[in-house]
């Protein structure tokens, strides 16, 4: 990929509970914008990681002249879903809301997900308006957190699915995120991207991309197909590209790998087809 944009990297702080910020790593293009701008929600089962796991991701969209703001937001054992939905919701909002000072056009602000960031940016585009997810008050903005497009990589869309799976194949590192993060398994079915699109819940839709490896062990076999299917039933527009043998995250395990570098390539370019 072309490097078209120099950028600047610089941590916010986005929002504050009880005394502990909630910082958002911001990768700045150089030049005259407005940029397009995107949400990046980090994965780790619910439970782990930060704003600064998807670096190959971030500087990869910077470059093409994207502004990039990869959040922090509340995980177990502080809080338990859906506290990273609201913090989310109120991301997006706030993005928009200081679109002009950050060289935003928020008109063009999207999201993108890794993994369970990947359930969490897509139950925010299915949800923008959900009372429960936008319960955090931002005063002065009038911005809701509708994104102009989605992204999702290896992306956990059925999580109550996913449960069962892990559940009986004795992954007990993944069973105990579930339960870490999940009150239920009612809430994995009510907060379940593919439930809601079967039950015709989400209108309108907004493009989509899902990457996915074939040889991954974290998501049912069909997960990615019945969700790509269940979009395009519902008349959303979204791309599935699977990546042969790849596993869970493999872009972060060696981004210069030859799939890793054509996944970078097929994020850009769709985020370029979706804002130019």
């Amino acid at each position: 990929m072309p490097d078209l944009h120099r950028f600047d990297v610089e941590d916010v702080e986005y929002l504050r509970h009880d005394g502990k910020p909630l910082l958002a790593r911001f990768y700045r293009p150089r030049g005259k914008g407005p940029f397009p701008g995107l949400v990046e929600v980090h994965g780790g089962a619910w439970t782990m990681n930060d704003r600064t796991v998807n670096v190959a991701i971030h500087e990869a969209l910077a470059r093409s002249g994207v502004v990039v703001m990869a959040v922090d937001f509340r995980m177990p054992p502080e809080a338990r879903y859906p506290a990273s939905i609201l913090d989310i919701n109120f991301a997006v909002r706030w993005l928009k809301h200081h679109a002009h000072e950050l060289g935003v056009n928020r008109e063009l602000v999207g999201g993108l997900g890794t993994s369970s960031g990947g359930h969490q940016i897509m139950l925010l585009a299915l949800r923008p308006s959900d009372p429960r997810y936008a319960a955090v008050p931002l005063p002065g903005a009038s911005a809701d957190a509708g994104l102009a497009f989605v992204a999702q990589c290896w992306p956990i869309n059925d999580p109550l699915a996913r449960y069962g799976m892990v559940k009986a194949n004795g992954n007990m590192r993944l069973v105990q995120a579930h339960d870490a993060y999940w009150p239920d398994e009612a809430a994995m079915a009510d907060a379940n991207p593919q439930r809601i699109l079967d039950l015709g819940e989400a209108r309108p839709l907004p493009p989509a991309l899902l990457l996915q490896g074939t040889n991954d062990d974290n998501v049912t076999p069909d997960m990615a197909d019945r969700f790509a299917a269940s979009y395009r039933e519902r008349g959303g527009r979204i791309e599935l590209h699977k990546f042969p043998g790849q596993s869970h995250a493999f872009i972060a395990r060696d981004p210069a790998a030859p799939d890793a570098a054509k996944a970078l390539e097929t994020i850009v370019a769709f985020v370029r087809r979706c804002t130019s």
